[in-house]
């Protein structure tokens, strides 16, 4: 794959900026090391938070949630970080999530849920439907569920499994899904394309998911693989971001396919030339901010019942 001809000069900065931020011998550190690495390399990423927002941390049953807040917000975003279920947490995306809530003017409820290997699955997904019911109890409005990356996977898990619940599923107004890992075949298609793409390998995937998931259990669950579902009817409105250099592009793409098929509404829009993790890049990366302004008014757009992709 020729990355130097797809991949521009200034996500390369990015790119190199990233791997900067972590040792050389970083796949021989500690659980708690890679942590104290990924958790460095966000803060060097770190934006400040918009003047207009304002925060507080509370238990969500249990879960640790930090509430955004910019005015008098009417609709809530329920926000699931990345960090392949192993690293991250309300400090690695709060600049994002200080941003949506300010552009958006909703309220944003990040949520800390466990981490592997210490929690495997369903551990994660537990958490992510407790802090959505927490925020449905607590704030009463409607929900757009948003994540990245395994937060995408989790937001996904949970619309899926909140169908039989009809009191929880009504107030999901739809779901913003940024380069997530659905669960998708990994012998084919950008899985074996982008297997050594920079910032996220297919190898680094597969110790992911099998240090995510408990020995022995299937992974044909939609709680822990949202393209293992056999019915995807019901679901709420569905934006996929994903990026153009990254294996797991195309379970954005097939995620797409499948709602539709299932006649619910579902978009997906592939960003040329980025690579995985290019959040972090939306204030040095043309491309990357031009993708978080879609981001940013997707949600918006969501919130409000609207769909402009017809």
């Amino acid at each position: 794959m020729n990355y130097e001809r797809l991949i521009d000069e200034e996500t390369w900065a990015f790119i190199r900026r990233t791997g900067e931020c972590y040792p050389e011998d970083a796949v021989d550190l500690s659980i708690d090391e890679q942590r104290q690495v990924y958790n460095d390399m966000a803060k060097e990423f770190l934006a400040p938070r918009p003047l207009v927002v304002s925060t507080e941390d509370h238990d969500a049953d249990g879960v640790p949630v930090r509430v955004y807040s910019a005015g008098d917000p009417t609709r809530t975003v329920l926000f699931c970080h990345g960090g392949g279920f192993v690293v991250g947490g309300l400090e690695s995306h709060d600049d994002v999530c200080a941003e949506i809530c300010a552009q958006t003017a909703y309220r944003v409820v990040a949520v800390d849920y466990r981490l592997a290997p210490e929690h495997q699955h369903p551990a994660m997904f537990d958490d992510a439907r407790t802090a959505l019911k927490w925020a449905l109890q607590t704030f009463g409005d409607a929900v757009v569920l948003m994540g990245d990356s395994a937060g995408a996977n989790l937001c996904a898990a949970v619309a899926h499994s909140t169908r039989a619940e009809p009191e929880v599923s009504s107030k999901i107004l739809g779901q913003m899904l940024i380069y997530g890992a659905f669960g998708g075949d990994l012998n084919q298609g950008s899985y074996i394309e982008h297997a050594h793409a920079p910032m996220l390998t297919r190898d680094e995937i597969l110790f992911y998911m099998d240090i995510r998931k408990p020995s022995g259990s299937p992974s044909a669950d939609p709680t822990y693989a949202p393209l293992s579902d056999a019915d995807f009817s019901g679901l709420p409105p569905t934006i996929l971001i994903s990026a153009d250099c990254d294996p797991v592009r195309d379970d954005s793409r097939d995620y797409r396919d499948r709602v539709v098929a299932a006649g619910g509404k579902a978009h997906w829009i592939n960003e040329t030339g980025l690579v995985h993790g290019y959040l972090r890049a939306r204030h040095s990366v043309g491309r990357a901010r031009d993708s978080f302004e879609r981001i940013s008014a997707g949600v918006e757009a969501l919130g409000q019942g609207v769909w402009p992709y017809e």
